[in-house]
């Protein structure tokens, strides 16, 4: 369930908890988070194999090692060490720091990323980095994977949810009925925190629809991965799944999920 920043909120702290929270069981989100598509990914590499790539806020390097596969060169930067020794492991060089306070020491790339990670991070500070550390006519571009469940499979989540955590500070029907428009409040702040910024071009913004199968274990490996249920206590959380699962057992076992994966992106000025 996406667990973006809203605009509104009144309490910051509670998203930088939750963004403290994904390394709690690393292995797990390594394992069970989505990759994103392949279209995508050609398109920020354009048939240039060989690009130098700096990943910020790689997390377990999922976003990197599909890089890697496409002939890049990859750098990430990431907070938690927990993430970034998972991301280590699959032979990424990751610099343990915030994106704000990382220093790229004289390194330049031709495409800064960041993959399910930009809206944790200042947009205008974030884009001043990344002008920083990108080479003439180099991309920023940061991504998001939004996911819709199935109908009967959303309401069953979000009744489960709101049965057995009442008062998590969430909006469990928002969660599960996901759409491109959740992450228009996010896409605008990373345009606007581009604009604010000299030396890049207009920001564009892409989108890719894609699908993807989940089985009844599948996705409940997955759902603990997400902010909402990160920090809930085992045995609540043990009831989710277990209402989640029996869920799935009525529907068969297994569902398609519908996945859009949104960009914004911008070019630094000049030429390569």
């Amino acid at each position: 369930m996406p667990t973006i920043p809203s605009s509104g909120s009144t309490d910051p702290g509670q998203h930088r908890r939750v963004a403290e929270s994904f390394g709690i069981d690393a292995a797990r989100y390594d394992r069970a988070r989505p990759r994103y598509p392949e279209a995508l990914l050609w398109r920020i590499v354009a048939d240039r194999p060989g690009l130098d790539v700096l990943d910020v806020g790689c997390g377990t390097g999922i976003a990197a090692r599909q890089f890697q596969a496409a002939g890049c060169r990859v750098h990430g930067v990431e907070p938690d060490v927990r993430m970034a020794e998972v991301a280590r492991r699959s032979g990424i060089e990751v610099d343990v720091a915030t994106f704000e306070d990382w220093d790229p020491a004289g390194r330049t790339f031709d495409a800064v990323v960041a993959a399910t990670a930009w809206h944790w991070i200042d947009p205008v500070a974030g884009t001043a980095k990344a002008a920083r550390a990108l080479r003439p006519g180099g991309l920023l571009a940061a991504f998001w994977n939004v996911f819709r469940l199935p109908p009967e499979l959303a309401e069953a989540v979000a009744e489960v949810c709101r049965r057995v955590l009442p008062d998590a500070p969430f909006d469990f029907a928002a969660m599960t009925k996901g759409t491109p428009d959740v992450y228009r409040p996010v896409l605008a702040r990373a345009a606007d925190g581009i604009r604010e910024r000299d030396g890049f071009g207009e920001p564009e913004q892409w989108q890719y629809e894609w699908e993807w199968t989940y089985t009844r274990d599948a996705w409940l490996d997955q759902m603990p991965t997400f902010g909402a249920f990160t920090r809930v206590p085992p045995d609540r959380l043990t009831e989710v799944l277990s209402g989640v699962g029996s869920a799935l057992d009525a529907l068969g076992g297994s569902f398609t999920m519908r996945y859009t994966t949104v960009v914004v992106a911008a070019h630094r000025n000049g030429t390569a």
